[in-house]
């Protein structure tokens, strides 16, 4: 009788045991979402989570951003980290944003402008963890910040090498590749101008919207049709190389961007590029330790979050800037260096005397423009209005801008 209850009972926790296993089996199952696998966290870390626009090795924008998310893993200790890739802007990424939230990630960054309103409502929804999003002007303050750098610093002084290789080869005329009409591609394109003017007074420079981030066919078509349309060296707002492997075929020089590793054909002249990792170890170890307060964190180049390839320490000049004249590759090294000193910032960039491409002053002589003026569209959000706010193309951009809410 009690061989029979014993073996009774063993059945019973063989069936529960089981029943465990494969309940266990069942969680451990990635869950999937709108065609994407949410990734689990791992108890016992500090789980960060990243959403790119597009894919890891893109060799510009999303490339650089997880160069910064596998820093980050190697220098804040036990955390775990992940990122889901090629996420469109809009209704799928909030779903990825709450998805990511309900699985336990206390940090979760966003990397495209378009995933602002997702996050703000997310962030609502799960107050226990910390979004970042890159890029836009939003934040409650508590658990939904923004975060962005001052890469008007690097594209001004690649506007300033752009001119002087344009004005030596006897074609005054750049392009500028825009991906959409929103004030951060405007604030990079004055920059590219104001720095343009600096070493090439009658340079003039055109401007071709593509409305995407990453498509790579498109890059090299909007290229082509820059560089066909008469420009010299052409500057890319977008993701991806193509515009140097355009310039490399017609003989002419591309400005590429984000990722330190996009200029690598003889025809780039140079890259502003994003160092994300210190920015992102920062911010995950003050997350995690309940010091950092998410708002609006807009970095300089003094953070050392910003690079120019060719000019920064280890990196060697790029042939089509070593043959520029030597003032103005001592000029851009003087300048760089005092960015990176904190003594020449992104107002300095945007300091008056600035005029628009129909003669107004946009900026008086001895004004600077401020955050809210760079960051958005007039009249500004309530409490963060602008007072020479960033819809307007500089002098010497040969393009126009649709009246606002057109």
């Amino acid at each position: 009788m009690k061989t029979k209850v014993l073996w009774s009972l063993i059945a019973v926790l063989t069936i529960l045991a089981m029943v465990l296993v494969a309940c266990q089996s069942q969680a451990e199952e990635p869950e999937e979402v709108g065609g994407f696998q949410i990734p689990a966290t791992e108890e016992g870390k500090f789980n960060v989570a990243m959403v790119l626009i597009g894919p890891h090795d893109d060799g510009g924008w999303s490339q650089a951003h997880f160069e910064g998310l596998e820093y980050l893993e190697e220098n804040v200790p036990n955390t775990h980290v992940t990122y889901i890739e090629n996420v469109p802007e809009g209704a799928d990424s909030e779903q990825i944003f709450r998805s990511l939230a309900r699985k336990g990630f206390q940090l979760i960054f966003g990397t495209s402008f378009g995933y602002m309103d997702g996050m703000e409502t997310v962030a609502e929804e799960f107050p226990d963890s910390t979004f970042i999003h890159i890029s836009g002007f939003k934040s409650n303050m508590e658990n939904f910040g923004n975060l962005f750098g001052a890469m008007e610093n690097m594209k001004y002084l690649g506007g300033m090498l752009a001119g002087a290789r344009a004005k030596m080869d006897g074609n005054p005329k750049l392009g500028y590749m825009a991906t959409f009409p929103i004030p951060e591609e405007l604030r990079l394109g004055n920059a590219i101008a104001l720095g343009m003017k600096e070493t090439c007074p009658e340079c003039t420079m055109d401007v071709r919207w593509i409305n995407t981030w990453h498509d790579p066919i498109l890059e090299k078509e909007a290229a082509a049709s820059l560089f066909d349309g008469g420009a010299q060296v052409v500057f890319t707002g977008a993701d991806t190389p193509a515009v140097a492997d355009v310039a490399q075929e017609k003989g002419k020089w591309g400005v590429t961007y984000d990722w330190f590793g996009s200029c690598k054909v003889e025809r780039c002249l140079t890259a502003p590029y994003w160092i994300w990792g210190p920015v992102y170890a920062k911010i995950a170890q003050g997350v995690n330790d309940g010091t950092y307060q998410p708002g609006w964190d807009y970095f300089d180049a003094d953070t050392g979050g910003l690079g120019l390839f060719g000019f920064m320490e280890g990196e060697e000049l790029p042939a089509g800037v070593k043959e520029l004249p030597p003032e103005v590759i001592e000029d851009v090294r003087t300048t760089l260096d005092q960015m990176l000193k904190g003594q020449f910032n992104r107002f300095d960039v945007f300091s008056g005397e600035i005029l628009d491409n129909k003669g107004n002053v946009i900026v008086p002589a001895g004004e600077k423009m401020e955050q809210s003026d760079l960051d958005q569209f007039p009249p500004g959000a309530p409490g963060l209005e602008c007072d020479y706010c960033m819809y307007w193309w500089a002098d010497g951009i040969a393009a126009e801008l649709p009246a606002l809410g057109e």
